[in-house]
């Protein structure tokens, strides 16, 4: 059993917003694995498919960035879910917009919903897809920058990212080795 997270804030007001980005692309591998976000659990918006008989939990915390680890913490309890098995996708400020980079484990970095995950579930050797939001011709305070809205001239580079942040934990919820998936999809 997997269970891949998109990290993001769950108002409207945040709908396009690069902290937003992980829900994005969780609402992409849904898609991709033909699953639907039809109720909500643990604190969660949930969307199940089978891949090779294996069941996938794709989730969206509803607990806000800043608490993400809450449900977490709860949909790995629930459901059994072993720390490997685990995948988070969020947005990262320290990459250039449209960026994605595939990690198998780590720390938490500047970026608060990690931070949540990590405090609550004490697990650190899970995988994680990063999108890269920095965009260096904005110079405002990195609080404002994340919940500011993505300009419509980058609509198409960050719906690729997430497209393809989505084809990786595809992959990864097929049962391709995380190695193998980072190889495939990290950007030189």
């Amino acid at each position: 059993m997997y269970l891949i997270v998109g990290l993001g804030n769950p108002d409207k007001q945040y709908e396009r917003t690069f902290h937003n980005v992980g829900y994005i692309a969780a609402g992409d591998v849904a898609e991709a694995l033909g699953a639907k976000f039809k109720k909500k659990e643990c604190e969660a918006s949930v969307a199940e498919a089978y891949v090779g008989g294996e069941k996938v939990i794709v989730a969206r915390p509803l607990t806000y960035m800043n608490n993400s680890g809450r449900a977490v913490k709860q949909l790995m309890a629930k459901y059994k879910i072993p720390e490997e098995n685990l995948l988070v996708i969020y947005d990262d400020y320290d990459l250039p917009k449209g960026k994605i980079r595939i990690r198998a484990e780590g720390s938490a970095g500047t970026h608060n919903g990690m931070r949540s995950i990590i405090g609550e579930t004490g697990k650190t050797r899970f995988p994680r897809i990063r999108i890269g939001i920095r965009d260096s011709e904005v110079n405002i305070p990195i609080i404002d920058y994340v919940l500011s809205e993505i300009r419509k001239e980058d609509y198409p580079l960050f719906a690729e990212a997430c497209k393809k942040a989505a084809e990786a934990a595809s992959d990864f919820a097929r049962g391709v080795n995380i190695e193998a998936v980072m190889n495939r999809y990290n950007q030189k």
